[in-house]
């Protein structure tokens, strides 16, 4: 007697034997053209000079309480020892060998004890967690378009020093703020090297409970400081 062929069971080994095939088969897909991202960007700038990016970049960072002071190459050192007397903190966390901390140290500011970041984190943990008041550090630049500081972390100021204090003085030189972060990537030459971080600090830290209550400080300082370094000229300006 012999057997009824069964339709369905030869249908569907026809249709594994066409999927397994195809699975076999070597790829032939195109690549796709990669977007022209330096075009895109290029066609939404804003157009604006160097004062409105500084004004655009200032208002973002100040929305979120980010305190924003306006000084020059010569008048910082003088403005960061007064804003930290008006604070009533002592002890400053510089890094081990930077040019504006050797400025600071060449000061020699009587009332303020200025503490390098020279030894390893297991040497003096405490210290750093416990007795340090601020920390001072020198932002690579800035973007206008988010309203950050991009802070490249060095070994002379390693990740550290913006995190652990509870007070952040971040020195930024006025024209080294960018319109987006592709222009600052592409200005700065991104592609070509890269540390093992790069951060993008948009203000003070903080937090919200499922209450929706605010709170400052909770992982990383509670107040960002921003000496917003001018020209001699400009600064000169801004101050009157």
């Amino acid at each position: 007697m012999n057997a009824t062929p069964n339709p369905t069971a030869a249908a569907e080994a026809r249709a594994r034997s066409s999927i397994l095939a195809r699975l076999r088969a070597p790829a032939t897909t195109v690549p796709q053209p990669l977007p022209d991202v330096g075009a895109w960007f290029d066609a939404h700038q804003r157009h604006e000079d160097s004062a409105q990016r500084v004004a655009r970049w200032r208002a973002a960072m100040e929305a979120v309480r980010t305190e924003v002071h306006d000084t020059s190459a010569a008048d910082w050192p003088e403005l960061l020892l007064r804003l930290m007397a008006e604070k009533g903190l002592r002890k400053l966390l510089i890094g081990s060998d930077t040019p504006h901390g050797a400025e600071l140290e060449a000061r020699r500011p009587g009332n303020i004890e200025l503490k390098r970041y020279a030894e390893s984190i297991d040497a003096w943990r405490d210290v750093l967690f416990d007795e340090i008041d601020a920390s001072l550090t020198l932002a690579k630049s800035a973007i206008a378009e988010i309203g950050s500081l991009i802070l490249w972390p060095t070994p002379q100021e390693p990740r550290l020093m913006s995190l652990v204090p509870s007070v952040h003085f971040v020195l930024l030189d006025a024209a080294t703020i960018h319109p987006d972060f592709y222009s600052a990537m592409a200005a700065e030459g991104w592609k070509d090297s890269l540390p093992t971080n790069a951060l993008l600090v948009c203000g003070p830290s903080k937090t919200a409970d499922i209450q929706q209550t605010l709170a400052y400080g909770a992982h990383g300082p509670r107040e960002l400081v921003v000496l917003l370094r001018h020209p001699a000229s400009q600064s000169e300006g801004a101050a009157a």
